[in-house]
């Protein structure tokens, strides 16, 4: 009974199956038999127990599942418990993954390496990406670290992009305990640095560059600008580093030929690394860390959920490719810390999506209607700050510089926005810091002195407001003697430019002298009150329920309440919403809305004829006509002349939308509606009140 040794590998995974020893010889040099390459001319006889019988046939198949027939070669291949006979391959395209086995039994696997992109599903390609948004830090490999700090780190090194060091700078912005990312420098050996900055500013050195489409520095650097941000471009001989930064997120892509893991360092290249290894020697006050008050207006359970929006179905073509597990981390932890301001409820999404588009050139857009984000905008371009300064979004919508909280922390807890009067001999300065007005909604420009003529000059650099006066050039100053004391009084205070008897600017009266501290600004808040505004009403045939809602965010999920403060020139959205009408029958018009005191003696319309009033730039109507809600929003004001309760009404009626449109015709001068026949003759039009009060 003839049992070649050379069945022994193959029968040591047989279920059941033993070995008993023989001592017999056979040569078989006559008929010699090769396996994996070599030739066999002796073999040597075993019994074959399976299971406790013995057998005597054999039939051996390949990966394929076809039988074996060639009995003069009976060698292979195996990988992962798969026999491949000679001269075959297999393979897996979609991963790049090829499998070969040559013509002597010699395994062969070609595969991409672990920062390797599979390339239209057959070549592979050098081409991870490294996301550094707020302080998260989301290396090449999807893990997540988070700077704690106000330092400079190392984020790109090593021998694969030899010369080049890839550097980002973090800083504090509204909270001391929150760091964000704030410029990234690129170095590279015995060339000037190129470093990108807040509002697209690229400089090289210290000298600030002009960019107009794409340019090439003088250090071999191609500098490109759009309307989502600057992308700097460096090629180190196979290999090219990508750096895209808009502000708030920076984007490293490192794309050449496959291969082994690359040489690599810094953050992006392993995220998990101690930072202190990868922090730049310099000011040691980076180090400190603060634990300022929990912000008690965040909502985590709120914020969680819109951070998990990331693993909506509209990211499906990403999740194929890239995990959000770590931008959803990022995401979270951030905005349960820091209140969602400046777009940053966005920019967590925003960066996974453009990783996405990146990696796999594929945009997804459809996100941003139901996350509530808009298209992606030039982040502060051409607004340059100082450094204790951070470019954001004023109350009243526009961009200005707010304080760093280090720099602002000592002015605020001293209820102060600037710094003691200084006094040399008959004259006195007062210098106000600019940042701090910019928070208030205050205009410098509009500030003067008792004389309108004397005006505050701001520093170009570091946008203090100086105010000062001299005895030859006494700006109004009363001068009066005290106990032989000459004192030198005048008073900051502002231009009232606006019109309709309102402003939208708090009081600025700030008297200072040689020898008395300056008062605070006389800072007024409101509080709304009295709101929701919930009443019934009977229209025609239908009963509903018409509610005025107040709040102080576009996405509507701050909602205003008793003890909401609401800044003077603050925007707020005013939400006008039935319950109880069909859509397909009826749509809500706001035919006006206006503004008077507690007496009605003062009168400010917002909207009139369902138009937003037209020579008040903050105004604006959304949605009037178009269903059973809408909404409007204008920055916060109070009547020059009247103080107390400040009543908001709005008059508002059904409309018929079968065959007919409901939309006011806001486009002409005339603000006309399209037709005599949209308007709806409610028979009993509803009137809603709500107030604020000082």
């Amino acid at each position: 009974m003839l049992r070649p040794l050379l069945f022994l590998s193959a029968l040591i995974g047989l279920a059941g199956a033993e070995l008993v020893n023989g001592s017999s010889v056979v040569n078989i040099s006559d008929c010699p038999i090769t396996f994996y390459g070599k030739q066999y001319e002796e073999l040597y006889e075993f019994e074959t127990l399976v299971n406790g019988s013995t057998i005597d046939t054999f039939n051996f198949t390949s990966g394929n599942g076809t039988e074996i027939s060639d009995g003069g070669d009976i060698s292979g291949c195996r990988h992962s418990g798969v026999v491949h006979k000679p001269g075959t391959n297999a393979s897996e395209p979609d991963i790049c993954y090829f499998q070969t086995c040559n013509d002597t039994a010699v395994l062969g696997i070609t595969q991409c390496g672990p920062l390797d992109y599979c390339q239209d599903n057959t070549i592979c390609i050098l081409n991870p990406i490294c996301t550094v948004t707020g302080p998260a830090v989301i290396d090449f490999y999807g893990d997540l670290n988070t700077v704690p700090d106000r330092c400079a780190y190392t984020l790109l090194s090593g021998s694969t992009v030899s010369g080049l060091t890839v550097v980002g700078y973090f800083r504090e912005r509204r909270r001391r305990d929150v760091s964000f990312l704030d410029s990234v420098t690129l170095q590279l050996d015995g060339e000037e640095d190129v470093h990108l900055e807040q509002g697209g500013t690229v400089k090289l050195g210290n000298t600030t560059q002009t960019i107009n489409g794409s340019t090439v520095l003088s250090n071999g650097v191609e500098v490109s600008e759009d309307q989502t941000g600057v992308t700097a471009v460096k090629t180190i001989g196979s290999n090219t580093v990508s750096v895209f930064f808009d502000g708030n997120t920076a984007q490293i892509l490192l794309t050449g030929p496959p291969g082994e893991d690359p040489n690599l360092g810094g953050l992006c290249a392993d995220s998990s690394t101690s930072l202190s290894d990868e922090r730049l020697p310099g000011d040691n006050d980076c180090e400190v860390l603060y634990n300022d008050t929990a912000d008690s207006s965040i909502n985590c359970t709120t914020m969680t959920e819109h951070c998990n929006l990331l693993n909506d179905t509209v990211f499906t073509s990403c999740h194929n490719r890239i995990s959000p597990a770590s931008y959803i981390d990022a995401c979270i932890d951030t905005l349960c810390k820091y209140s969602a301001v400046d777009g940053l409820d966005c920019q967590f999404l925003d960066a996974y999506a453009r990783h996405c588009s990146l990696q796999i050139n594929d945009t997804v857009d459809s996100w941003r209607s139901k996350a509530g984000c808009s298209s992606p905008q030039p982040f502060c371009q051409g607004r340059i700050c100082s450094d204790h300064e951070f470019c954001a979004e004023t109350i009243g919508g526009e961009i200005g510089c707010f304080c760093r909280a280090i720099f602002a922390f000592p002015y605020k807890s001293n209820d102060t926005i600037g710094d003691p009067t200084v006094c040399e001999e008959n004259s006195a300065s007062l210098t106000l810091v600019g940042c701090l007005l910019e928070e208030r909604g205050i205009n410098y420009t509009t500030l003067h002195l008792n004389d309108q003529n004397c005006t505050g000059q701001m520093d170009e650099v570091d946008h203090m407001v100086t105010f000062s006066f001299n005895s030859s050039d006494p700006c109004g100053t009363e001068v009066t003697s005290n106990n032989s004391l000459l004192i030198y009084m005048n008073t900051i205070t502002a231009l009232n430019s606006s019109s309709d008897n309102i402003t939208r600017q708090d009081r600025v009266d700030i008297d200072f002298s040689c020898y008395y501290t300056q008062p605070d600004v006389n800072n007024m808040t409101f509080r709304i009150k009295e709101t929701p505004v919930i009443e019934q009403f009977t229209s025609g045939t239908w009963n509903y329920t018409l509610t005025m809602k107040a709040y102080t965010d576009a996405r509507h999920t701050e909602a205003v309440d008793s003890n909401t403060e609401v800044q003077l020139n603050q925007k707020i959205w005013v939400v006008l919403e039935t319950d109880g009408l069909d859509d397909g029958l009826v749509a809500l018009v706001t035919d006006s809305c206006w503004v008077t005191n507690q007496a009605e003696t003062l009168r400010y319309n917002l909207i009139k004829d369902g138009c937003a009033k037209s020579d008040d730039e903050t105004v604006d109507v959304v949605g009037n006509g178009e269903g059973l809600s809408n909404y409007f929003s204008f920055n916060m004001f109070k009547f020059t002349r009247s103080s107390g309760d400040v009543d908001l009404h709005c008059k508002l009626h059904l409309c018929a939308t079968l065959n007919q449109t409901c939309t006011p015709d806001c486009g002409g001068a005339t603000r006309r509606r399209r037709s005599a026949t949209l308007k709806y003759e409610d028979e009993a039009p509803a009137f809603i009140t709500m107030a604020w009060t000082n």
